[in-house]
């Protein structure tokens, strides 16, 4: 079987506990127009979605486009919320420390949100330089599209079949299946729902777990499985 050479980690949601805290931020954004939504039923409907493509739906409701400057308060608001409120995943520094395998981080995600958080609870030494953003690919280009896995893969000199990827959103699993990698879905951050685990499992993870400590047996057990067709 395949070994696996190179986890790839979403951020938001698998190794920030960050969802949430995201979801509040753009709310009070939102419901400045009349947008009225709890951060829990905020996060179900949206988490793992480009915030730019939230703004189109929330448009779509409210039936009018919103002001040229609401995406720069948005992506303000959560920057700098995220950046002071939002916690580690339990257990996401040790498991870390206990892969043998190459890791990097690929996420909806700007590159400055990303730094502050991780920096915070020293995460982000573990992964720098390999931290990738699809708001950086020329054009940008979120997930569920492949693109920034695909980048990744490159970056590595890997072959899709050589990693795993590790989501919390069905975007971010279809996006992984799209680029031809195994997929393991999580469910262990603040902002899970009832249908959490059969929304990643229907969107193409091959198994989820709701604890990090459960990685490293996954992978081995993945390097020895040929996986779903």
């Amino acid at each position: 079987m395949t070994e696996i050479q190179l986890v790839i980690f979403d951020c938001d949601g698998v190794l920030m506990d960050s969802e949430i805290v995201a979801a509040a931020a753009e709310l009070e954004i939102y419901s400045e127009f009349g947008i009225e939504m709890t951060p829990a039923e905020f996060s179900e409907r949206f988490a793992g979605k480009a915030s730019e493509l939230i703004k189109l739906d929330m448009e779509a409701e409210l039936g009018r486009k919103l002001p040229d400057d609401t995406m720069k308060k948005i992506h303000a608001n959560v920057d700098a919320t995220c950046g002071l409120e939002a916690k580690m995943i339990k257990g996401a520094d040790i498991v870390l420390d206990q892969l043998d395998q190459a890791r990097c981080i690929c996420s909806n995600g700007p590159q400055l949100k990303m730094k502050q958080m991780l920096s915070r609870v020293s995460l982000y030494d573990k992964f720098r330089p390999y931290i990738f953003s699809a708001k950086e690919l020329n054009p940008p280009n979120h997930k569920p599209e492949p693109d920034i896995i695909l980048k990744a893969l490159k970056e590595f000199e890997l072959q899709p079949a050589q990693a795993i990827v590790v989501e919390d959103s069905k975007y971010g699993v279809e996006a992984a299946r799209r680029a031809g990698t195994r997929v393991i879905g999580f469910t262990g951050a603040s902002h899970t729902y009832p249908t959490h685990t059969d929304e990643l499992i229907d969107a193409g993870a091959e198994t989820v777990i709701n604890r990090l400590s459960e990685l490293p047996a996954i992978i081995e057990a993945f390097s020895q499985w040929g996986g779903m067709e």
